[in-house]
């Protein structure tokens, strides 16, 4: 296979290491070797500032030698490097023809500008032929007039008391509309994964609460009944018990009578007893020697109270 042939199959290999052994080559005038010298043409004779403009570069040679083409380290000026491709190599006759196109663009005001990329030819392992073909040219195009002596004495002044006019903000609703739906999207993701998680962290949250709210009212009751002996207190008290344990069990159970309750909470002994106390009370006239008993019956509703709430909070 010929070497300028493997040079289009692997081109990062010998790209980098023609201009590797670059330093090493002496120029030459286009011509020089075993046959015509390479060959550079512009796509187009007249380019704009900017414009895409692609250089051609072609060698034909012996399909033995080993060609080397210009890499995007090359020195393009005037021009800036955008790009290249290189076309398949083809053999015809004993001769190998190897192309490259080099996308480039001009951003420098010269009216014509050159360029001239050299071709290397590798020989042994320490020689290297460089290869320089004709100088091409380009023209370029200027869009805006060049302003002569006269013209730019006819010129108007320019005005230096121009006021600034301040604009009304504009609200940009296709940016923010664009951003509440981003914002909807993005919290539905995240309520669909972990909104189940979050109702059972505030639920535990809110029975936490009521249970602290509960224990303090119910504590303070109880030091009021200690000091006034009040039937009307005891009532409240045993009422805002069984508030706190209707929003625990999500259960109406104020309509409930004394041995409705006691069924309800599997004939339980605290709240049986601590329930017929406080009936007497209630229901009945309350003498001295009952205090102590009233107090201990508010203890039994406490108690069982905060024994239900730890039994939902663990399950």
């Amino acid at each position: 296979m010929p070497q300028a042939l493997n040079f289009q199959l692997h081109p990062k290999r010998y790209w980098l290491a023609g201009w590797l052994l670059a330093g090493l080559a002496q120029p030459m005038a286009a011509g020089a070797g075993t046959g015509p010298g390479p060959v550079g043409r512009f796509s187009r004779a007249v380019v704009e500032v900017g414009q895409p403009l692609d250089y051609i570069l072609s060698y034909q040679h012996d399909p033995a030698e080993e060609v080397v083409f210009p890499d995007s380290l090359a020195e393009f000026g005037p021009f800036e490097y955008a790009g290249r491709r290189w076309l398949p190599t083809r053999t015809e006759n004993g001769r190998s023809l190897d192309r490259a196109v080099y996308q480039l663009r001009t951003f420098s005001l010269a009216p014509v500008q050159t360029l001239q990329l050299p071709v290397l030819v590798l020989r042994g392992a320490t020689d290297t032929l460089r290869l320089l073909p004709p100088a091409v040219q380009v023209q370029l195009r200027r869009l805006a007039p060049i302003l002569t002596t006269d013209d730019a004495a006819t010129l108007p002044a320019l005005r230096t008391d121009n006021q600034t006019t301040i604009l009304k903000p504009a609200f940009n609703y296709p940016f923010w509309l664009a951003g509440l739906a981003a914002l909807l999207a993005l919290g539905g993701g995240a309520w669909a994964l972990y909104g189940r998680r979050w109702q059972q962290r505030y639920g535990r949250y809110k029975r936490r609460k009521n249970h602290v709210y509960f224990l303090t009212q119910f504590a303070r009751n109880a030091e009021r009944f200690t000091l006034s002996r009040s039937a009307p207190l005891v009532e409240r008290t045993v009422a805002l018990w069984k508030n706190y344990l209707s929003s625990l069990e999500d259960n109406n159970l104020n309509s409930l009578t004394t041995k409705e309750l006691t069924e309800y909470f599997n004939n339980d002994e605290d709240v049986r007893r601590a329930l017929r106390a406080t009936d007497r009370v209630v229901y009945g006239n309350l003498l001295s020697e009952d205090a102590q008993e009233v107090d201990a019956a508010f203890q039994r509703l406490r108690d069982f109270a905060a024994r239900q709430y730890e039994l939902l909070v663990t399950d």
